[in-house]
């Protein structure tokens, strides 16, 4: 994601993304959002909200590449820790999760949404040939319970030897033939 956002240009901003509630300039919204959540969860801390919703503010004003590089960079530390991984967690709710569930939900929201900002602005996400079969068979055990969540949509149906990331953007419900 952090080389995606390196790339984009501030035209790009209202490009449409595969995700349909989002152009690029709001799925940067949501990841500015969110993310202090995400690493948050891997310190175990409770991060407050910048606001009570997306909606109610605009962090992809100003310096959002600064920000959003940043704050990758402050998940990825706080979930390079082993203690990260262990025990529960949760994203600043009483709802907690097993710490591994958690950090994979996350590595599948900052793939997918990476995938989601490159293809929409030109680019090709490359991710390591072992996270994306970690990152594959998190997303087949969990699919089910995302899209009762709202988290994805329905699968789309993805040849069973295409590339694997392929066959993962195919079952959050997005379409890998996106243009």
């Amino acid at each position: 994601m952090a080389a995606a956002a390196r790339t984009i240009t501030d035209d790009q901003l209202a490009n449409k993304t595969p995700c349909t509630e989002y152009d690029v300039r709001a799925l940067v919204n949501h990841l500015l959002f969110w993310g202090p959540s995400l690493a948050g969860a891997g310190r175990k801390e409770s991060v407050p909200q910048p606001a009570a919703a997306e909606s109610d503010v605009d962090l992809a004003a100003g310096d959002w590449r600064g920000r959003l590089l940043a704050l990758l960079d402050d998940i990825t530390s706080s979930w390079a820790q082993p203690s990260a991984w262990e025990g529960e967690t949760s994203m600043g709710t009483p709802h907690t999760l097993p710490a591994p569930v958690m950090g994979d939900m996350i590595v599948g929201e900052l793939a997918v949404h990476g995938w989601d900002l490159a293809v929409a602005t030109g680019q090709r996400l490359e991710l390591p040939a072992d996270l994306l079969a970690h990152l594959h068979d998190t997303v087949v055990a969990g699919v089910e319970q995302g899209r009762e969540m709202g988290m994805y949509g329905p699968e789309v149906a993805v040849p069973a030897d295409a590339p694997t990331l392929d066959r993962i953007i195919g079952l959050t419900g997005r379409d890998p033939a996106w243009t």
